[in-house]
């Protein structure tokens, strides 16, 4: 589903990962992070898919909510366990959106 985000501007971390071969607890993890992050405020949505390799974009109100999330002690777990286990690479990178625009086919 496509995250609906506020008018512009708004802020995008991009998260791109390569998973490893040990994946075990990895879904499960994932799961919680959801359910986590939809409580943090300043949390705006999400967009996830994954093939070879996996993009979740999460959208928030500011800088600071990002830093906010980044320090959640459930998800400093998280980030070091894929560190250590479950991606074989990963990369973030935080913007700034100043413009969006899209389709919706439902809507006619």
């Amino acid at each position: 589903m496509i995250a609906s985000t506020p008018k512009p501007p708004y802020y995008a971390v991009i998260f791109s990962s390569v998973i490893s071969n040990d994946t075990n607890g990895y879904e499960n993890m994932a799961d919680n992070m959801v359910e986590l992050v939809k409580k943090q405020p300043g949390f705006l949505g999400y967009e996830s898919a994954r093939n070879a390799i996996g993009i979740t974009v999460s959208y928030w109100d500011s800088l600071e909510a990002i830093k906010n999330w980044k320090l959640v002690s459930e998800h400093l777990v998280a980030q070091q366990m894929g560190k250590d286990k479950w991606y074989a690479s990963y990369k973030t990178r935080i913007c700034l959106v100043e413009r969006d625009y899209g389709f919706d086919s439902s809507v006619f």
